[in-house]
């Protein structure tokens, strides 16, 4: 269970645990919009494997703003830490660093907002319709302490993403959800195809699709041996730690059905989808939060 702590210094976030304190450097608005858009510029071009050169983009802004190289370099990857709390995928050679002013936050938020669908043509190259054989989804272990060290403190990033409700925005992306959805149907058939059950693969049903919301899972699927598993996917674009949204109905279905219900976390879904497996009880894997309560008038 992560205690989410942060600690402001002047203007800007910075995380406690281990980093050296230091007064952020202020940039104005103007100078947050340009390199936000300049690195977007770079990120769209990485996640489809096109080549970019960053010395080249960072002389282009030092003849734009007055700052330095070293400067431009360290504002990148604060925007990569932003991205990683914000739930976005961001640039790999950018390093996320999280000592940034709040205003880049809002500057990252601003150029999002104007574009909800930058990623759609990202997304769509994982759609079985447009290919002839789908990827391979590999499930792992969930993520612990021990088996995967975090690229910034988790506790900085969970308090970013609580503050800025990065699980809403996932939940409210329907093109996100729909896409992670068939990824993880077409696995499911895949499976047992390969187990030769094909009987059952064809019974497979995209229960959202096909039924109407409200089961408390997306797909009802099948084991090898007859037994039903009853799939909920939760999918982000961004890294295995983004908090996720999950209903009360999902909850209840999760606790009377544990035999056969299954949560599986897509993320990275972007670059290359990654999931991870959790079983009932889900209290026993995330700490689990309230979000929003119902009012009746007396």
């Amino acid at each position: 269970m992560w205690a989410y702590r942060t600690r402001r210094w002047g203007r800007g976030w910075r995380i406690g645990r281990g980093e050296v304190a230091s007064r952020v450097e202020v940039w104005s608005d103007t100078e947050i919009d340009l390199i936000v858009a300049d690195y977007f510029s770079m990120l769209s071009n990485e996640l489809v494997d096109q080549a970019f050169n960053k010395a080249e983009h960072n002389r282009s802004l030092q003849e734009l703003l007055p700052r330095s190289r070293g400067s431009i370099e360290f504002k990148h990857q604060n925007i990569s830490a932003v991205l990683l709390g914000l739930g976005q995928p961001w640039i790999d050679g950018y390093k996320p660093a999280a000592n940034f002013q709040n205003a880049l936050v809002d500057g990252i938020l601003r150029w999002l907002d104007a574009r909800p669908d930058w990623l759609a043509p990202k997304m769509k190259r994982h759609s079985s319709s447009r290919l002839s054989e789908p990827p391979t989804l590999w499930i792992g272990a969930p993520p612990t302490q021990r088996n995967e060290p975090p690229a910034v403190n988790p506790e900085f990033m969970a308090a970013i993403g609580r503050k800025y409700d990065v699980a809403e925005r996932d939940a409210r992306n329907r093109a996100l959800g729909k896409a992670g959805e068939e990824v993880v149907l077409e696995h499911e058939k895949r499976v047992l195809r390969q187990a030769g059950r094909e009987n059952l693969a064809e019974r497979v049903r995209w229960t959202a699709i096909q039924d109407g919301d409200g089961y408390g899972y997306d797909i009802a699927s099948f084991e090898p041996d007859g037994g039903e598993r009853l799939i909920e996917v939760k999918t982000t674009n961004g890294w295995e730690r983004t908090p996720f949204h999950i209903s009360r109905n999902e909850l209840e279905v999760a606790n009377s059905r544990r035999e056969d219900w299954h949560l599986i976390r897509l993320w990275n879904f972007a670059r290359e989808p990654k999931a991870f497996a959790l079983r009932p009880p889900l209290e026993a894997h995330v700490e689990l939060t309230a979000t929003s309560f119902l009012g009746s008038l007396r």
